[in-house]
């Protein structure tokens, strides 16, 4: 019966699921088509080559991109080794999800103004540690060397791979199996760290393959945190090619559409070495073979090492909670500090200048919330009905499209949505923008809400055809109500998606419409710190507030045993 009712559902959902498959696959693969035609302009591939910033820019995004991606899997798995199991792993994991909160852009302005040569780290030690008296000119923000970037990347990325570890670590079967394995190599004479290094990581990290693809494309193709943070002289690939492309000259624009795919096309690469690099099998030594050798492989040498030198950098999750707490900290104080000389470490007056400026510019935050509520919603009902309706082969041949904005370079996307608006009439409007939004928060939302959602009973709806409950009831009163936690958190992590959108807000908008990150991102390279600061923390306070709301939305219904 119940093989029976599923077929049935399905076959019923057949046509709307056909409406909903049309509906998103056709404005994605109209921009992917627009960016390919983009890409075939060989006259815009000759000045690209010709250009002698493109060899000195390429170079930087390699160092910083795969320098970041290094340490941030590195430092990752260190952290791992010293906290599961253990009693810290559960605490470490509660305090992911404020870290994942946080903006990009917001995070690189607050770590900017933290090591800025006149900011609170060297406010700290001045003048009777250091004998500054005023600050010096050193290049510790956009330094030649990338380094500012690597490490706001290496903040921002270490978080993700973590929660990225914990989806699987906290599987009770994959837990319980790990301990077991680790309690026998302990039994063996293995240090826990010796243990944890030559059993578990080697079993973990094949199933990390993927966040460790989308950890590496994000650091090769990051366009708003290099601005902010990022080397100016030379820049990265990514800020290269975004800067030709907001260009009116048609051959320069042009030049910048062939440099993202130029830019795409490394990422390809690299990401092709990294996967066969990462899936390769690895042997133990001769010292441990015998039984399962899969559960005693180790990785080289080199990811060892690496991993040591990382690990002596930091105390498992404090380090990240104090950076995170520090970044945000000195954005609330820089928001309402007036007078501020160096070196003193508190302002020497306060003021309400910064936030007077941001209401004054209301319309900047009604237009942040108006996209990203629409645009979440939006994404959530679509979410909903395809989860819905959709039989699993379309679900999985469909993802592979849906989740193109997220493997497709940012500079490259953004030119295929130009493209799209132009084409559709849609370009400088606000239904255009909204489109933008959508498509990218789609992919997110699916992605949070598909591990509930496909693993929900069915057994409660065959329990409520039964009783002759229709479809519609059985879905407000019984299935969505059950799921609402994991409502909840989709619609935040899409709320959050679109607020932290800057180049489809920039370049589909045409300059129209600004919103807090396109705000903060252009005021980063000014003097006025109250207003930028004041801008970057509004912009992760919006979806703190609102992933707050998911919470509380989301908790467990209480009933008084005393009522009827």
């Amino acid at each position: 019966m119940a093989q029976a009712l599923r077929h049935l559902s399905q076959a019923r959902g057949r046509l709307p699921a056909a409406g909903l498959a049309i509906s998103l696959a056709l404005p994605l693969l109209w921009a992917a088509a627009a960016a390919v035609r983009a890409g075939l302009d060989a006259a815009a591939w000759r000045e690209l080559l010709a250009d002698p910033q493109t060899v000195r820019a390429l170079a930087m995004t390699l160092w910083t991109g795969l320098c970041a991606t290094a340490l941030s899997v590195a430092l990752a798995a260190w952290v791992l080794s010293r906290s599961f199991p253990g009693p810290g792993w559960a605490g470490l994991v509660q305090r992911l999800p404020p870290m994942l909160a946080v903006p990009h852009a917001a995070l690189a302005i607050g770590l900017a103004f933290l090591v800025a040569p006149s900011g609170w780290v060297l406010r700290l030690f001045s003048p009777w540690a250091t004998g500054f008296e005023a600050p010096p000119p050193w290049p510790t923000t956009q330094d030649p060397w990338g380094l500012g970037l690597i490490v706001v990347l290496v903040a921002k990325e270490v978080p993700f791979l973590l929660w990225m570890a914990a989806t699987q670590l906290q599987r009770a079967d994959a837990a319980n199996r790990f301990t077991r394995e680790l309690q026998v190599a302990s039994s063996m004479g293995y240090s826990p760290r010796r243990a944890w290094w030559r059993v578990l990581w080697p079993q973990l990290a094949p199933r990390m393959g993927g966040p460790l693809l989308a950890v590496l494309a994000y650091s090769l193709t990051v366009v708003d945190m290099a601005l902010v943070i990022g080397p100016t002289s030379p820049s990265t690939l990514p800020v290269l090619a975004w800067q030709w492309l907001q260009d009116a000259d048609a051959a320069t624009n042009a030049k910048g559409a062939a440099a993202a795919w130029a830019l795409a096309a490394v990422v390809a690469l690299a990401a092709a070495a990294l996967w066969a690099r990462w899936r390769m099998p690895r042997t133990a030594p001769d010292g441990l073979r015998g039984g399962n050798e899969r559960l005693v492989a180790v990785p080289t040498g080199r990811w060892n090492r690496l991993a040591r030198v990382a690990g002596r950098m930091a105390v498992p999750g404090t380090g990240l909670v104090i950076l995170y707490s520090a970044a945000l900290l000195t954005l609330a104080v820089g928001s309402v500090s007036g007078v501020w000389p160096f070196p003193r470490v508190w302002p020497q007056t306060l003021s309400l200048e910064g936030w007077q400026s941001v209401a004054a510019s209301a319309v900047t935050v009604r237009t942040t919330l108006a996209l990203a509520g629409a645009s979440s919603a939006l994404a959530l009902a679509w979410s909903l009905a395809w989860l819905e309706w959709a039989p699993p082969h379309w679900d999985a041949a469909l993802r592979r499209l849906v989740y193109l904005p997220l493997l497709l370079p940012s500079v490259l996307w953004v030119v295929g949505l130009h493209r799209l608006g132009l084409a559709w009439g849609l370009d400088a409007h606000w239904s255009g923008l909204l489109l933008a939004h959508t498509l990218a928060a789609v992919p997110y939302v699916l992605i949070a809400m598909s591990p509930a959602y496909l693993g929900f009973d069915e057994r409660y709806g065959q329990i409520a055809a039964t009783l002759r409950r229709s479809r519609a009831a059985y879905l407000l009163q019984v299935k969505w109500p059950l799921l609402k936690a994991s409502l909840a958190s989709a619609l935040a992590v899409g709320f959050a998606v679109s607020v932290a959108q800057y180049l489809p807000t920039l370049f589909v908008g045409a300059g129209r419409y600004a919103t807090v990150t396109t705000e903060a991102v252009t005021l980063a390279s000014g003097a006025q710190r109250s207003l930028v600061a004041a801008y970057a923390w509004l912009q992760w306070l919006l979806p703190a507030l609102v992933f707050g709301l998911a919470a509380w939305a989301g908790r467990p219904r209480r009933f008084d045993g005393r009522a009827a």
